[in-house]
């Protein structure tokens, strides 16, 4: 559920993110901008219960090159590992949800949470029967819903999807591995949405709010720079320069 921010809450993120802008470089405040102006949360990908962590790590870097803003990790049997060599920091731009309360059926949970925020829920699987993704419609948002390296996807999760797509493939293998599977359906669709004249890109609120988790990412000891920034902004309703 997205909660509206107050005006004041509005006044302080604006002054927040402009304060802290000054501990950037021109080129990184340029570089975000570029990445914000890139991202998307009309595509995101759904990992179930994978349980190799260099896979789990190689889709969210992959996820974070191809400039989608959120993932989701199902974790009713493996839980989400990580690989700091694979990940390279990618996880430090990206919005990762995790579902995995023990006993609970977190596929429900987590397809409710989508279907709520408007996406239509794509089961990837190598079967013949699937649409091939060359030929997914790219009309709405899309969750692409990919299961672990072993069983694939779970029987639930394929039936309550809204339909069941895959990658085309010419050889004789019947499927590629979770990661690369992950790499080329994002690409394909990337590709895809970002030719097509439908709003893909993210709204001013979500790139307001990123800007400045994302600054506040960047400037070193953030939390005391903060600290000082809030003691002015509550007592003068102004900021000092951090060069004065």
């Amino acid at each position: 559920m997205t909660v509206t921010p107050s005006e004041e809450e509005t006044q302080y993120s604006k002054a927040l993110v402009e304060y802290l802008g000054q501990y950037l470089t021109p080129n990184r405040k340029a570089n975000i901008e570029q990445v914000l102006g890139a991202r998307t949360r009309f595509l995101t990908v759904v990992l179930e219960d994978i349980f190799q962590s260099h896979n789990a790590s190689a889709v969210v870097r992959t996820s974070e090159c191809m400039g989608l803003q959120d993932l989701h990790m199902i974790e009713s049997r493996s839980k989400y590992g990580t690989n700091k060599k694979v990940l390279k920091g990618s996880n430090k731009w990206i919005t990762i949800n995790r579902y995995k309360e023990k006993g609970g059926d977190n596929v429900a949970v987590c397809y409710e949470s989508l279907r709520k925020n408007g996406y239509r829920i794509l089961a990837m699987d190598p079967a013949e029967d699937g649409v091939s993704l060359l030929d997914v419609p790219i009309d709405g948002k899309i969750a692409l819903v990919m299961g672990n390296e072993l069983d694939g996807l779970s029987p639930y999760a394929v039936k309550h999807a809204d339909a069941k797509v895959r990658v085309p493939m010419f050889g004789f293998t019947e499927s590629m591995n979770v990661s690369v599977t992950a790499a080329i359906s994002m690409n394909i669709l990337m590709t895809r949405l970002r030719s097509l004249d439908v709003p893909w890109q993210l709204t001013g609120d979500e790139k307001d709010s990123l800007r400045l988790e994302w600054y506040r990412k960047c400037v070193r000891r953030c939390e005391i720079v903060e600290k000082e920034f809030q003691k002015n902004f509550e007592r003068r309703g102004a900021v000092q320069s951090p060069s004065k």
